[in-house]
């Protein structure tokens, strides 16, 4: 008998059928009418082609008591969950280290919620990731816990089931990476936060409770929309990366996952010379400091986090001559460059992560310091900006720091992990200024007597720039590296070439 002919190949062909888009066509055009895709398109475009194996495609919901079994199959096709291992990004770092594993929530299943298989499949997928070391990229869709699954009778709540728990523990175990598209709450939300990093459309909400446990809570009747928009989420710094649709999100997802794979096949760079005039000759003006890292880096292989969240900190990854690496800076066009508790917080959370994840560190550092006052103190600056400082000493990746203009106060030292002496190599621009504050704040503390002395305002200001200019020519940069305080003084256009040779001396790549 021919194999084509025998049944129970038939039989099993025609029950994965049911479980693909060809079959599940109502499903798939539903999606399709709201602009989104379906789950098993953003796993074609996510996955590299013919490496996806799937773990328990044949699942169905716990519901064979209340509901026809081949309903089932089609209307609950893998409980909603699609789950497997694959290769991401093979033809740019090889096929041994584009290994991964992903986890694809199907909105199309009874809203994406969480049911008993569809439990048991993420904590097969999460314990495997694991077991191998696979990164992990999850998509979020989905309304949270499954009342529905009446074939499960041997539980009260359904707390004691692992896969929160399961997820969270690979935090600097392995990197993780959730993806949203359209509603995200409850427990969906709770596994988006967990990621190491996440990416959402502007079609998102997320929020850690869906309309019916907000209005069953007694807290009001709110529409899904009104719940953790995107504007919102971005802003509070939960989203890290904006993404305009699933496309977007999925390359984005393959572009971020780039970074801890190690080296791509080729790079090109832009120009260097343009760096030697990317900082003003004024001191006092700003510059777009994304421009300066945007050319150090590998042509387009800047990739930025919560661009809108936490503004005087940048924080993202790049790639050096096809090598991964993370990089802060300070932005000066906000708050001056000074860091401020919400930037201390994000910038101390990613070299956590990056610490946790072996990715090398570059700082870019232009800052007068922290940012101090009285409302300052109320967002718990004590706090928030000592993080940084624990983050920085518990670093053990190795840590690179240029100077670009200010390097002023603890918040100076915040950025370069807690000392001048803490990166392997810390070297400034010419442009390079040094002090123990801010030089104004320094002049105007160390020599009130001399100002105050000083009747007439035009020459006290007068005396205040000589002083400001003074402590200048102390304070810059090679002065700064005569004393040892720094390690060099370079020529922008050779930044790339430094960064590049302080890394390999420390045997980061």
């Amino acid at each position: 008998m021919s194999e084509d002919n025998r049944p129970e190949l038939l039989a099993l062909r025609e029950r994965l059928a049911r479980t693909l888009d060809e079959h599940r066509v109502e499903a798939r055009d539903k999606r399709h009418a709201k602009g989104y895709r379906t789950a098993r398109e953003n796993v074609a475009q996510l996955v590299d082609p013919g490496s996806f194996l799937e773990y328990g495609q044949l699942a169905v919901a716990a519901q064979r008591s209340r509901r026809d079994y081949q309903e089932l199959q089609a209307s609950t096709a893998g409980d909603g969950i699609i789950t497997g291992t694959c290769t991401i990004n093979a033809r740019q770092v090889g096929a041994g280290r584009a290994r991964a594993a992903i986890i694809v929530n199907d909105y199309s299943v009874l809203a994406g919620t969480q049911g008993y298989f569809h439990h048991k499949k993420l904590d097969r997928i999460c314990e495997l990731a694991l077991q191998q070391s696979l990164p992990l990229v999850m998509y979020t869709e989905g309304g949270g816990g499954r009342p529905g699954d009446t074939d499960v009778t041997t539980q009260i709540a359904g707390l004691n089931i692992p896969s929160f728990a399961t997820w969270a523990a690979l935090s600097g175990r392995v990197p993780r990476i959730a993806v949203n598209n359209g509603y995200c709450f409850a427990g969906n939300a709770a596994l988006f936060g967990c990621a190491d990093f996440t990416i959402a459309t502007r079609n998102s909400w997320i929020g850690m409770a869906g309309p019916a446990m907000i209005e069953g809570g007694g807290l009001g009747k709110f529409a899904p929309t009104d719940i953790g928009p995107i504007e919102v989420q971005e802003r509070n710094g939960v989203v890290d990366i904006l993404a305009e649709d699933e496309a977007h999100a999925t390359a984005l997802a393959r572009q971020l996952l780039s970074y801890f794979q190690g080296p791509v096949v080729g790079w090109s760079a832009a120009p260097q010379e343009p760096l030697r005039d990317a900082v003003p000759v004024d001191r006092r003006w700003a510059y777009p400091v994304r421009r300066i890292i945007e050319t150090i880096a590998d042509s387009g292989s800047f990739l930025e986090l919560q661009r809108i969240y936490g503004r005087g900190v940048i924080t993202g990854f790049m790639h050096l001559e096809g090598r991964p690496l993370a990089v802060i800076a300070n932005d000066c066009q906000q708050l001056g460059g000074a860091v401020d508790t919400v930037a201390a917080d994000k910038a101390a959370r990613f070299l956590q992560i990056c610490d946790a994840l072996g990715l090398p560190v570059l700082s870019l550092t232009d800052t007068p310091g922290f940012m101090v006052g009285p409302d300052s103190e109320r967002q718990g600056a004590v706090r928030s900006m000592s993080r940084l400082f624990l983050a920085g000493a518990a670093l053990t990746v190795p840590l690179v720091a240029i100077f670009l203009r200010k390097g002023y106060g603890l918040g100076a030292m915040a950025m370069t992990g807690g000392s001048f002496a803490r990166p392997v190599y810390a070297a400034s621009w010419p442009t390079g200024e040094f002090g123990g504050m801010g030089l104004e704040g320094a002049v105007t503390l160390g020599f009130r007597k001399e100002l105050d002395a000083v009747a007439d305002p035009a020459e006290r200001e007068a005396l205040f720039q000589q002083l400001v200019q003074r402590m200048y020519e102390i304070g810059k940069a090679t002065e700064a590296a005569a004393h040892l305080e720094i390690d060099a003084v370079i020529d922008p256009a050779d930044t790339r070439s430094v960064v590049l040779r302080a890394f390999a001396s420390a045997a980061a790549w």
